[in-house]
């Protein structure tokens, strides 16, 4: 069995493959929703003899199931941020040490040492709630940084430590949050960079992606906003590092399908709905079918045009059609 920590020692496709085979095979017998969803598909896990084959779990289940591998209790539960009347997603954790692993590794790949930079995060709605991966996420990253830290609605407070910080710096924000720091202050941020996640979530209106980057990058007086690509039934995270354009660590492959036929893999380039396979979601399900739409790339990064029709608002990185 592919341990723990192997999935961060992957550095080829083939290497991807035989971990996302072998993960696909324990789960598609451990994890109830999973093997029953597999079942009720029709779908042998004895015919799955390549990656490409391995059939995705709905994400909307795990709103409605607990989506979870083994007995032992986990030692987290996070929950997806939900607008009034939507119901929260929830993804068990079995470790947090997985996880902190996980977001870790992710972080150096982009962004090297945590203990280079400074991070500020500006997410009053997440930290008004509990149950945030994404919360925990930044809470332990600031730790190693060794500077930064929370800001609810204090912008004076945050410009004031930002400035006054020689440290290279990010300004991790929910999207709607960043643009009232535009619009209040349209803050020159020296040696900063600007990171975007969670969209509107229903406290503003919505805006076209190129759109919001060239106001946040007037306001702030940067060249390209980044983002950061999360969900509460991920473990893993991928970020863009400007335009739009997501790259994945070694151990996490996004690819496309019909939004109308979920069996239906699409080539490279062309626009369907998103599968994503986390292969740090060890003790839930790895592979995971997810509401948002977009283009994958031939060398693997990927671009998010949106969401399907009639799929519930994401909490965690909206981005509108």
């Amino acid at each position: 069995m592919t341990g723990t920590n192997d999935i961060f020692d992957i550095a080829t496709d083939a290497e991807f493959e035989a971990a996302a085979l072998e993960i696909f095979r324990r789960q598609a017998a451990e994890c109830p929703p999973y093997r029953e969803y597999l079942s009720l598909t029709g779908k042998n896990p004895d015919e799955v003899r390549t990656f490409g084959e391995i059939p995705y779990l709905p994400i909307e289940l795990f709103k409605t199931h607990d989506v979870y591998c083994g007995d032992a209790e986990p030692e987290a539960v996070f929950t997806s941020s939900s607008t009034t009347g939507m119901t929260p997603s929830r993804h068990a954790m079995r470790s947090l040490a997985l996880y902190e692993e996980t977001f870790r590794a992710s972080f150096r790949t982009f962004y090297g040492d945590p203990a280079e930079w400074s991070l500020y995060a500006l997410l009053p709605n997440y930290l008004r709630r509990k149950g945030s991966s994404l919360v925990y996420m930044a809470d332990r990253l600031i730790g190693d940084c060794g500077s930064g830290g929370f800001y609810l609605d204090d912008h004076e407070a945050l410009l004031r430590d930002m400035a006054a910080d020689p440290k290279p710096k990010i300004l991790l924000g929910v999207t709607y949050a960043l643009l009232d720091l535009a619009e209040r202050h349209a803050p020159k941020l020296a040696q900063t960079i600007v990171m975007e996640t969670g969209g509107m979530k229903g406290y503003r209106e919505e805006m076209a992606k190129e759109r919001l980057h060239e106001v946040l990058c007037e306001a702030f007086g940067v060249k390209t906003i980044h983002s950061e690509y999360g969900m509460a039934e991920l473990t893993s995270q991928a970020y863009s590092q400007g335009g739009n354009r997501f790259r994945c660590p070694p151990w996490m492959r996004v690819t496309t399908r019909d939004v109308n036929d979920p069996f239906d893999r699409l080539p490279a380039g062309a626009r369907g709905g998103l599968n994503i396979a986390d292969l740090a979601n060890r003790w839930s399900c790895a592979f995971i079918e997810t509401q948002d739409v977009g283009r994958v790339q031939a060398d693997g990064s990927f671009e998010i045009d949106g969401r399907i029709d009639h799929a519930e608002i994401r909490g965690c990185n909206l981005l509108v059609q």
